[in-house]
């Protein structure tokens, strides 16, 4: 089965090692997700570097009960990181975050690359239902940064 890749950019009016301290903060990905999701972090103590595993649990479509773990792949301060699930409700998942300097601001960009198990049961989810959850999930991701890391000032063209 083929990989999907989602693609994902966002200005933000701070300098870049404030957005990438924020996106490296182990409590920052709860805030950005959707309550629906209801996502916790299960280990709150965990020091975001190279060979570091993250446990989520959330609720997919607010009644699946799952269970997520990440590791950090790559990790380069303040200009990206990789993670990627070691298990979770994908066969693949590879989460690339760059933060590039721009106008006095941030450019936050994300690439997923993607699959889901099931093979043809998998294809049809995606076309039916995650492809479009993917997409929200990014959508409120971007208003609440936009709330939680306030400009310092406005961007300059």
């Amino acid at each position: 089965m083929a990989d999907h890749v989602f693609e994902s950019r966002v200005w933000l009016a701070r300098p870049r090692p404030d957005v990438f301290a924020f996106f490296t903060e182990p409590g920052s990905l709860e805030r950005l997700t959707p309550p629906a999701l209801r996502l916790r972090l299960l280990t709150p103590d965990v020091v975001m570097t190279t060979g570091a595993v993250l446990d989520f649990r959330l609720r997919w479509l607010g009644m699946v009960p799952l269970r997520w773990r990440a590791f950090v792949r790559e990790w380069d301060p303040p200009f990206r990181f990789v993670d990627v699930q070691v298990r979770g409700p994908y066969a693949r998942w590879e989460h690339r975050h760059r933060f590039l300097e721009e106008g006095g601001g941030t450019w936050v960009e994300d690439r997923v690359t993607y699959r889901l198990p099931l093979g043809p049961l998998g294809r049809l989810a995606h076309a039916l239902v995650v492809r479009r959850q993917l997409r929200a999930l990014w959508e409120y991701r971007h208003q609440r940064l936009a709330e939680l890391v306030k400009p310092l000032s406005g961007r300059a063209d």
